[in-house]
């Protein structure tokens, strides 16, 4: 039996050479090697300012904060998404509001998101889910009508392209992350990119205590006394995590381009089996692929997914959705019925490996897999599964 790991990084000697390098100086926090990942990061991104920071939550939590979202307002966004993206929404003292998701990418449904729409909203958090961007073109188009600001959750999503618009592009701020199963990593980071310079400032400051200078420029320049300019945060990246996010910026689209490749394998080799369904890939897309996911009959998905383990293949659940929650569930009541699309995809969604570093012989086991247990009569229960909506299907 072959083992295939869910997920493997890509940390190699030029990672551990660069870390080397930072750990010979005497600067290891947030210095000279963060503020150059910024501008890298920025550069690909073509954003006019990053900030580096302690995760994807963190850029979350701050954007809000920096917009001057808090106690009393809303702010609308999906069910279908890690926890994070409610909770920084909470932590920051507002309400999440969510909207169900298509049925066929999992993503936000901008058609729902002006019934939701209150006086206490002030801002939309799309999450391009699994790697496919949002229709961010209509999105903008509503919050420009309502006056609503945008912040993007672009975890998954850092190759993302969608109408020729790059994630980012749009939005007031745009949120990413470097844990340990993204495309670059530094097993925790995140950062945020801006177009506003006023932003970026007001997360600059709020990243590191609220504090008006960083440690570096107090003990590398000329010493100055700092002041203490809002109620902030411990999110700042440091020197070691930016070390290892520069040598893997350099080949993100290389590595990216094989994590197409093996999406296109899994597309073309799983389609044709009955009871299994895969999100869709919209018109003039360009899917980030940080996930691969099917869906399957969801009376049966737990089973499928205990099969596969015991045949060596990782799989994960991302996600259920998260209205159904126990403590989302105690906070607002939100029981199954609710969102409609957005449980049902979380009750039948299973991911599989999708890597660079994974072999074609690795592929290969993995689509052998899924066939033998999901094509058996026992899981295969079309009838069960909710059909594509054909306008989006892409052929």
């Amino acid at each position: 039996m072959m083992r295939v790991e869910f997920f493997k990084h890509n940390i190699g000697p030029e990672e551990k050479w660069s870390v080397s390098e930072v750990l010979g100086t005497v600067f290891l926090t947030t210095g000279d090697t963060v503020a150059r990942f910024e501008e890298v990061f920025a550069e690909y991104i073509d954003a006019d300012a990053c900030i580096g920071l302690t995760s994807c939550t963190a850029a979350l939590h701050l954007s809000l904060l920096a917009l001057g979202i808090g106690q009393g307002d809303e702010v609308i966004t999906t069910p279908m998404t890690f926890v994070a993206t409610s909770l920084a929404i909470l932590h920051a003292g507002a309400t999440p509001v969510w909207v169900d998701v298509e049925p066929d990418t999992g993503n936000l449904n901008a058609e729902l998101i002006e019934d939701a729409i209150t006086e206490r909203t002030k801002a939309i958090l799309p999450v391009h889910l699994y790697g496919h961007m949002c229709d961010m073109k209509r999105i903008r188009a509503i919050a420009d009508r309502h006056r609503l600001f945008i912040i993007e959750d672009a975890a998954h999503a850092l190759e993302g392209w969608r109408d020729g618009i790059r994630v980012g592009e749009l939005s007031d701020a745009a949120c990413f992350s470097f844990y340990a199963t993204k495309s670059i990593t530094c097993g925790e980071g995140g950062a945020v990119t801006t177009n506003s310079t006023e932003l970026a400032e007001k997360i600059r400051i709020l990243r590191l205590h609220g504090i008006d200078t960083e440690a570096a420029d107090r003990y590398t320049k000329e010493y100055r006394h700092w002041d203490l300019m809002d109620i902030g945060w411990k999110y700042n990246m440091d020197n070691i995590q930016a070390a290892l996010l520069l040598p893997q910026l350099r080949r993100v689209d290389t590595r990216w381009k094989r994590k197409l490749e093996i999406a296109f394998q899994y597309r073309e080799r799983l389609s044709s089996i009955q009871g299994l369904r895969m999100p869709i890939v919209a018109d003039a897309t360009d899917h980030a692929y940080h996930l691969f996911t099917i869906w399957v009959d969801p009376d049966s998905r737990d089973e499928i997914i205990t099969r596969l383990q015991q045949k060596g293949v990782g799989v994960a659940v991302n996600y259920r959705s998260i209205n159904l929650l126990s403590k989302f569930q105690e906070r607002f009541g939100k029981g199954r019925g609710s969102y409609p699309e957005s449980e049902r995809i979380g009750d039948s969604t299973i991911s599989l490996p999708l890597y660079p570093r994974l072999t074609d012989e690795e592929v290969e086991y993995v689509i052998s897999s899924v066939k033998d247990i999901v094509s058996s009569s026992d899981y295969s229960h079309a009838d069960h599964m909710h059909r594509p909506s054909q306008a989006l299907v892409q052929v």
